[in-house]
């Protein structure tokens, strides 16, 4: 029996995806993943076709579809639009495309007859191109990509932001949280401090806040930028917070971990979950700053 045309795409892809990950040392987002399949692999016209239900690309869809698959593999993990190739998936790539996707899907199958103590999915060549059906997994993978591109939206709206801008994000989130700003720096050299903060209107009260902002999307902030900020805590009760719109390199995170400063570490993920999470505590002009607009699909159990 022929192979499936799915089944086809989903093995370049899927393996393509996993190369891409371990050259980028086991992490990327999934937008920058799928650029990347989209510059070294070539697509015929079927592959290419653009579904009229969502508007999304059939290569992709199935590309999400089969994500899950390695995901209940153990292969991979996703985090807020980032993918992350596990070392059981970095592994996994010495298979080849054909032999990974079907472990992958054996595995998936054997999580999914346990969840519903029914007897394993037979596998079967069938074409599962149109990913828009009702399924719970292609249903699984749609809300996948949904949430990948809302992600890449909020995103892209911060990456536009000049430095002073996304500072004065970072302050009109801590008040929001109910802390007390003292000091946002103006354009200019600020001494390694950005924002000041209290946990009381008049800051007679410990801790003191010291918050660096680093508008820093493309980069990974080093160990080094941590010490500087260390520096800056002049007093025993100071405790630091460090915001970037990037990432903290493991060398950054280590030196957070071990210093005797109290530093705090907000990533761009971290950062989104916390506005997201304090939205409703804002005034209508800090909304406006970064808005945002809820929408609701029905989840599962798993």
């Amino acid at each position: 029996m022929a192979k499936a045309k799915s089944k086809e795409i989903a093995e370049k892809t899927i393996y393509a995806a996993f190369q891409i990950l371990k050259a980028s040392g086991g992490e990327l987002r999934g937008k920058e993943v799928v650029n990347k399949i989209r510059e070294s692999v070539e697509f015929n016209e079927y592959e290419m076709h653009r579904y009229e239900k969502t508007g999304y690309i059939r290569w992709e869809s199935i590309l999400h579809f089969y994500t899950i698959d390695c995901m209940k593999a153990g292969y991979l993990r996703k985090s807020k639009g980032l993918w992350i190739l596990t070392d059981e998936g970095e592994e996994a790539i010495g298979l080849g495309p054909e032999k990974l996707l079907s472990t992958a899907s054996k595995k998936y199958r054997e999580w999914d007859s346990k969840r519903e103590k029914e007897k394993p999915k037979e596998e079967d060549d069938d074409d599962v191109s149109d990913i828009e059906g009702d399924t719970g997994q292609a249903q699984k993978a749609l809300l996948d990509q949904y949430e990948e591109d809302a992600n890449n939206g909020l995103r892209n709206f911060v990456i536009d932001k000049n430095p002073y801008e996304f500072q004065d994000l970072v302050a009109a989130l801590l008040d929001a949280m109910g802390y007390h700003i003292s000091d946002v720096a103006k354009r200019g050299p600020d001494g390694g401090i950005d924002i000041i903060a209290y946990t009381d209107p008049l800051g007679t009260k410990q801790p003191r806040i010291i918050v660096q902002v680093k508008h820093r999307p493309n980069d990974a902030i080093s160990s080094d930028d941590i010490q500087k900020l260390a520096g800056t805590m002049k007093r025993t009760s100071d405790v630091g917070i460090f915001v970037t719109s990037g990432q903290f390199s493991k060398p950054a995170i280590k030196e957070a971990r071990d210093s005797r400063e109290h530093i705090e570490l907000i990533d761009f993920d971290r950062f989104i979950s916390l506005w997201e999470e304090y939205y409703n505590e804002m005034t209508d002009e800090q909304k406006n700053m970064l808005p945002l607009h809820p929408i609701y699909f029905l989840g599962s159990n798993d």
